[in-house]
C-alpha cells in the first residue's frame, strides 16, 4: 500500500494587524511583485505548511534599489538631525506597537520560541 501524500494547507497566521503579512517586496518606495511573475513559498519550518508566497526578483530590481536609495540618501542627508531622529523614533514606536506580531510571523517563518522571537524584535528596535 502506498501512501499518498496529502496537500498541506495554507498556514494561517493570527496576526492583529494582518496588513503586516505582505505577500511583496518592499524595493525604492513601493511594494513590487516579480516582473517575470516568479515567486516562493515561505513555510513553516515545524511541518512546510505555507505561509506566504514573495517575489522571486533579480539583479534588475537590486540595481533599482541601489539606485534609488543614492538618489534619497541625498535628501535623508539634508534634514536636521532633529527631523532624522523624530522619523526614526516614529519606526521604533511601530516596531515596538506591532512587537507581538512580528515575533508571530519570525517564529512561523523560522520556528523559534515566541519568547525569543519578541525578544529579536524589541532588541533589534533599539539599533533603529
Amino acid at each position: 500500500m502506498t501512501a499518498q501524500l496529502q496537500p498541506v494547507e495554507r498556514r494561517v497566521v493570527d496576526l492583529r494587524d494582518p496588513s503586516l503579512l505582505v505577500e511583496k517586496a518592499y524595493v525604492a518606495g513601493e511594494w513590487v511583485s516579480a516582473a517575470d511573475g516568479r515567486s516562493f513559498a515561505v513555510t513553516d519550518p515545524y511541518d512546510g505548511a505555507p505561509i506566504a508566497d514573495v517575489p522571486s526578483l533579480g539583479v534588475e530590481a537590486a540595481r533599482r534599489a541601489i539606485d534609488v536609495a543614492a538618489t534619497v540618501q541625498k535628501d535623508w542627508a539634508r534634514r536636521t538631525a532633529k527631523e532624522r531622529s523624530r522619523i526614526l523614533k516614529a519606526w521604533y514606536d511601530l516596531i515596538v506597537a506591532n512587537a507581538d506580531d512580528l515575533a508571530l510571523i519570525l517564529t512561523t517563518e523560522q520556528g523559534k520560541p515566541l519568547s525569543e522571537a519578541k525578544a529579536e524584535v524589541l532588541s533589534n528596535a533599539a539599533y533603529i
